[in-house]
């Protein structure tokens, strides 16, 4: 796994499997840094939800496109970095899924989450990029 300062980097197929990869990837993150179980379900939610994302929207689901998902371990925080190769999206402009008339779509939630559950959350290269930073305890 991780030395404190390095980077892993895993190379995923724009197809719905690579979830697990993803579970499993976060799993190995919580139990070699001692993550906290809420900080745990923090990341699991906000990390699926951007390769989703990253999946579908960003590559549209076409199988000769990758997300590649890296993480940065530091003593108080983790970094998780999930970049596609789609043509990215305006991530100033998105509409906003607690309005009255957005509570019933089926979709547009995914980024809400991510804010509210990341620590921060910086997009970049036209939203090709999502970087997700969540604080820990050193222990």
């Amino acid at each position: 796994m991780l030395v404190d300062g390095e980077s892993q980097t895993v190379e995923l197929h724009s197809n719905p499997d690579s979830i697990s990869v993803v579970e499993r990837m976060i799993e190995e993150v919580r139990d070699k840094y001692n993550v906290s179980e809420d900080m745990y379900g923090n990341m699991l939610v906000a990390i699926t939800e951007a390769v989703t994302n990253a999946i579908y929207h960003g590559n549209k689901s076409d199988p000769s496109k990758k997300v590649s998902v890296a993480i940065l371990h530091n003593p108080h925080s983790i970094t998780f970095t999930i970049t596609d190769q789609g043509k990215g999206f305006d991530f100033y402009n998105l509409d906003d899924p607690t309005s009255p008339e957005n509570l019933e779509k089926e979709c547009g939630r995914g980024i809400f989450l991510m804010k509210h559950l990341a620590d921060q959350l910086i997009f970049s290269e036209n939203g090709r990029v999502v970087e997700m930073n969540f604080r820990i305890s050193s222990t």
